[in-house]
């Protein structure tokens, strides 16, 4: 009888779980027997470790073969088990040293020719072997993700018969190289193509550089998507920090391409139809969503009050800790979410609420039923909200080019810049995230006095009256400003201002969202 041991990795978010593959080969009737709570998945290795070790010409001993992946308590998922249970399978055999392979924790899937592919969750796995003091074997092509463990020793092998060579000193295999990073101007849409819409695009700059949420609310056509889309190239490069934690999440949902680090934010632009296991993260494996692919970047919900009503007062929760957690029986696995949402809608079902001759013929009750979908804690979260009303074509084909994206984009980094002096490394990464401690100390006392006032006169919750401010911190931000003045707040005050529907203008009790003023509206 004998017993050989190799480490691998369960995975409980972007955590790595620490997993011994223990192989016993021992005397008895020929089977090949998996235990430790595994999936459907992990139970199906053995019949893929069997067809690889054929495929090097070897052959199951006819004993009793028992694989235990302990700790048994744990669910194991995937088909990273593939390579660890055959690694230990060769190491019980005295095929591979027992010693060598004990010191390396391994994770890919076997083909059934022998070949080792990639899997999900390599990064992670490569920051918890270099923890545990191993090395980690891994497929060829996620080497170089591996490798930017740091201090770890990598064996990335495209297949069992290269690693089974390096193990035995035939073949050496060669320690792969992080890939570079991405270098280079920004790739997308230029803010110079959006004509007109200035209080817009002024939403989009101060949005971008405090990180804040954005709702805009305009007929069909009046560029709501084509100025979402403009976000990402505003928005500077993520910290070495904060593009770690991104690519975990990327590696951990198999999207990392390239073993690359993730150097910009994420935009992630889900369907309306999209349910809310893939919206917040869930599923029979507890997957990330859409919002932890968003972490530290852009979630772009178009159509928003078509999303499903428990899919959108999910996202409560995370938008104000910057995590979410998945609950099962087993488990609670909790992801990181620190997005910003960017949310667009129509003001009415049909779309052209207001617009004589074109509103249907519900208005403007079509208009407060389809709001009503939107709950008001909801609304509540949003820091800005915008009015988009559509360009007349003379405006549209005679107006000059605006202010480029690169322009705008260096008024948002040196706002982003401040920040991060203002806050420090181990503050808040944006103003969306400052406490309302450190933003009172910063308040002019005009400017505290406006803001008292305005917040009764609106009836402004705490969460509002705290978010208000950080806008007002950005606006201040942008204007190179180290105290927050009366004009930042009115400002960030008018980003709150009321959205009357005509219903609403014949009784002012009848109130709905909120707008900031139209070019030709004055701040209060």
């Amino acid at each position: 009888m004998s017993i050989a041991r190799i480490a691998t990795f369960a995975f409980a978010g972007i955590d790595p779980v620490p997993v011994e593959v223990q192989v016993q080969v021992a005397p008895g009737l020929p089977a090949f027997i998996l235990v430790g709570l595994p999936d459907k998945a992990v139970a199906e290795s053995r019949e893929r470790v069997r067809a690889a070790l054929t495929g090097l010409g070897l052959s199951l001993p006819p004993k009793r073969v028992l694989v235990n992946l302990a700790p048994a308590d744990i669910l194991k998922e995937g088909s990273h088990f593939d390579l660890p249970i055959a690694l230990a399978l060769l190491a019980a055999m005295d095929i591979v040293p027992r010693e060598e392979a004990a010191g390396y924790a391994a994770l890919g899937e076997l083909s059934l020719d022998g070949v080792i592919m990639p899997v999900a969750g390599v990064l992670p796995a490569a920051l918890g072997a270099s923890a545990r003091g191993l090395g980690l074997v891994c497929p060829a092509a996620q080497g170089g993700e591996a490798a930017w463990a740091g201090r770890i020793e990598v064996l990335a092998a495209p297949d069992i018969g290269a690693l089974l060579n390096h193990f035995r000193g035939v073949q050496l295999l060669a320690p792969p190289q992080p890939p570079p990073l991405a270098t280079g101007p920004r790739i997308g849409p230029c803010l110079s193509d959006v004509k007109g819409q200035e209080s817009a695009k002024r939403a989009i700059e101060v949005a971008a550089a405090g990180g804040h949420n954005l709702l805009m609310i305009g007929p069909p056509g009046a560029g709501k998507s084509m100025l979402a889309a403009r976000l990402p190239a505003l928005l500077p490069d993520l910290t070495p920090s904060e593009a770690l934690e991104v690519s975990l999440v990327h590696s951990v949902a198999g999207m990392l391409e390239g073993g690359r680090l993730v150097t910009r934010p994420p935009f992630r632009d889900p369907h309306h139809s999209a349910s809310m296991p893939a919206l917040v993260g869930g599923g029979a494996r507890a997957r990330p969503g859409e919002i932890s692919l968003a972490h530290r970047g852009v979630l772009f919900l178009d159509e928003w009050p078509e999303f499903p009503r428990p899919a959108l007062e999910a996202l409560r929760q995370p938008m104000e800790t910057g995590r979410t957690v998945i609950s099962r029986v087993h488990a609670h696995v909790a992801y990181p979410a620190r997005f910003q949402c960017i949310a667009a809608m129509n003001p009415c079902r049909c779309g052209y609420l207001g617009e004589a001759g074109r509103e249907c013929g519900r208005a403007p009750r079509c208009g407060e039923d389809y709001r009503n979908r939107l709950s008001g804690p909801l609304l509540d979260r949003m820091d800005l909200t915008i009015e988009v009303r559509p360009i007349p074509p003379a405006e549209l084909t005679r107006a000059p080019a605006g202010e480029t994206s690169a322009m705008v984009a260096r008024r948002v980094q040196a706002a982003r810049d401040a920040q991060r002096a203002r806050w420090g490394e181990a503050g808040p990464a944006s103003n969306a995230e400052a406490p309302i401690q450190d933003l009172q100390r910063l308040l002019a006392p005009e400017a505290e006095q406006l803001m008292e006032t305005a917040a009764t006169r609106l009836g402004l919750s705490s969460r509002a009256h705290v978010r208000t401010l950080r806008v007002a911190r950005t606006i201040a931000d942008l204007a190179g400003n180290a105290a927050i003045g009366r004009m930042h707040v009115a400002e960030a005050l008018a980003f709150r201002q009321r959205l009357r529907t005509p219903a609403a203008d014949r009784d002012p009790a009848r109130v709905t969202l909120t707008r900031a003023p139209t070019d030709k509206e004055n701040i209060p």
